[in-house]
């Protein structure tokens, strides 16, 4: 059966050998569509027929006879059947087993980027975009991405002619995407939309990211804006914060707990690569940044931050300046 056409309300059966009792029926309806339990791939069908021990494996069918899911696992305080119910799309399944079959193995499409949800504050930041939607592109390390030419602080917004809602639907959509297929990405950057031609790899071959060489400050820097006490990168701070000899951005030395940094996560040790979706050296960089905003009349300055490595995007008011 096609699980893509389930709907919510949609009756259906469950099957299956609960607590050993041999094979029973149990009856119920869809209750909703695309859950995730703990994995990035999860796309499941809830459902309020008894499922209980035993019913893992068993097939759901609809109400024309044909499988839309396989009976995995219940949400229970007590082991038993409260009416919550998963089973796992069978469009998924037969992708998988089609892939055992051909492979031995599975095998999911990577595109090679990491990326994060657009939030709120960050549309009045960001040029163009009107809706936090899509999937805000944090750091674009070596692979099919970076050789279509995406770029940190691109905003997805279709992939392969599909809207993109969020992250977790993007990665979903890679990952049942065949790999080696070039798909057309839709990203929003500097404004305007902008279609990538991107040949998908394969998760499992993916690589480390390259470090990107930047120019390095003469000599260090210190001062306080927007709650933040911000010094430029020195060798010695390199050291201290165990960061790669080519790394830079302005370092956050402290953060007042006061502030709406603070209250947005910012911490000491934090690095700041990226202001206003432009890379910041030095100290006059970032207040170059905050006037074209403000120029602009922006409320919010969108910021990229690193921490152990990982990027994340901030969108930081500038009233406190």
């Amino acid at each position: 059966g096609d699980s893509d056409v389930a709907r919510v309300g949609d009756w259906v059966v469950a099957m299956g050998n609960p607590l050993g009792q041999g094979f029973s029926v149990s009856a119920g309806i869809v209750s909703a569509r695309n859950r995730a339990l703990s994995g990035s791939y999860d796309d499941y069908l809830q459902t309020d027929a008894a499922i209980n021990r035993g019913n893992s494996g068993g097939p759901l069918f609809n109400m024309a006879g044909k499988v839309i899911g396989v009976n995995t696992a219940i949400l229970s305080p007590n082991g038993g059947s409260i009416g919550i119910g998963f089973s796992m799309a069978s469009n998924v399944v037969a992708r998988v087993v089609d892939q055992l079959k051909e492979f031995g193995e599975t095998r999911r499409g990577w595109l090679g980027v990491r990326i994060q949800d657009v939030s709120e504050d960050m549309v009045e930041a960001i040029d163009g975009l009107d809706q936090a939607a899509g999937a805000m592109v944090s750091d674009v390390p070596e692979g099919p991405a970076l050789e279509a030419g995406m770029e940190a602080g691109d905003i997805i917004l279709s992939f392969d002619g599909k809207r993109v809602a969020d992250t977790r639907g993007l990665v979903r959509q890679v990952g049942n995407t065949q790999v080696g297929k070039t798909v057309r990405v839709v990203v929003l950057r500097d404004g305007a939309s902008k279609t990538l031609k991107i040949v998908l790899g394969r998760r499992e071959d993916a690589e480390a990211a390259t470090p990107v060489v930047q120019k390095t400050p003469a000599e260090p820097q210190k001062k306080e804006i927007l709650g933040l006490s911000l010094s430029t990168l020195t060798d010695e701070l390199r050291e201290q914060l165990e960061l790669d000899a080519k790394a830079s951005g302005l370092v956050v030395q402290s953060v007042d707990e006061k502030s709406q940094a603070f209250e947005k996560g910012l911490r000491a040790g934090d690095i700041i690569t990226e202001a206003g979706q432009q890379p910041v050296i030095e100290i006059s960089d970032f207040e170059g940044r905050i006037a074209a905003a403000k120029e602009a009349g922006r409320k919010s300055l969108l910021l990229l931050v690193r921490r152990a490595g990982d990027p994340r995007f901030v969108a930081l008011g500038l009233a406190e300046n």
